[in-house]
């Protein structure tokens, strides 16, 4: 009867330490696999967000501006790279420079893309590599209301000019015989010295005097003669970056397949143009 007592006693007792056993072994299990699952999703969370850093010079309403008392940046070229950027699957970061600054800073690797209304012209291409063309602009004449002498671009032949540094307005500002031309680094600096009557005329992009004019501007000033040289308008990459290149065209027919670019023109312009 003893040994039979013993003998269940051990019994048991083997039971029981088998029971902790599994218990213990079932935690560290649970416990690992609590771990690996940290351990992912650390790794995921790891991974760096993709950023397309966007070089632009926010004075060049409706293409790019700031509106008073805000950080953010508006307009066409601004909603454009935001779309192109996220069909791309990247963040857009815009970095605000001189427009003179913008292929510098491109080719130092210190942004991305450009978009800041940029023309394609041979000059250019020489030092940047652009996308297909996003929009079709020209050039047009800006004088103050009161001011009956000038009717084309031909009548600014000896007079003042005031343009945008390093803009396709000045270098046809340039061309003009014997014109005294002043260059400011933004199209407001250049508006507020037509405003003050230090130049005759300003020679700027027929979108951007257009909005200017719609947004107030024609109570003071009024366009004159034709838009010359019609221009295409290119997002800009690092020369010889062919594959960014590439892929910014590539979004760029998506969103005018999906209509998204159609909604942005709308935005901006009013009509899309066909």
């Amino acid at each position: 009867m003893y040994l039979s007592q013993n003998w269940l006693t051990i019994s048991k007792g083997e039971m029981m330490m088998k029971k902790i056993l599994f218990l213990v072994m079932a935690v560290l299990t649970a416990a690992s696999m609590m771990i690996a699952g940290c351990g992912g999703g650390d790794k995921k969370a790891a991974e760096p967000e993709k950023v397309l850093r966007v070089g632009t010079e926010p004075t060049f309403a409706p293409f790019e501006f700031q509106k008073e008392g805000s950080k953010s940046y508006d307009g066409f070229d601004m909603d454009l790279a935001r779309a192109i950027g996220k069909q791309m699957g990247y963040k857009v970061e815009i970095v605000s420079m001189g427009f003179d600054a913008l292929i510098p800073a491109l080719n130092s690797g210190n942004i991305d893309v450009v978009a800041a209304g940029m023309s394609i012209n041979e000059e250019r291409q020489k030092a940047v590599t652009f996308s297909e063309p996003y929009y079709t602009s020209g050039l047009i004449v800006m004088v103050n209301k009161d001011n009956n002498e000038v009717k084309s671009v031909k009548d600014l032949e000896g007079k003042r000019i005031a343009c945008q540094i390093g803009t396709t307005g000045e270098k046809n500002a340039r061309n003009v015989a014997n014109a005294k031309v002043t260059a400011f680094n933004t199209n407001d600096e250049a508006v507020m010295e037509l405003k003050n009557k230090g130049v005759d005329a300003i020679i700027n992009d027929s979108p951007v005097v257009g909005y200017y004019l719609a947004q107030g501007g024609n109570a003071s000033m009024k366009t004159v003669g034709d838009i010359m040289e019609a221009e295409q308008y290119g997002l800009a990459v690092k020369k010889g970056n062919d594959k960014l290149a590439g892929e910014i065209n590539k979004a760029l027919a998506e969103l005018k397949k999906n209509g998204e670019y159609d909604k942005i023109y709308k935005t901006w312009f009013g009509e899309v143009k066909k």
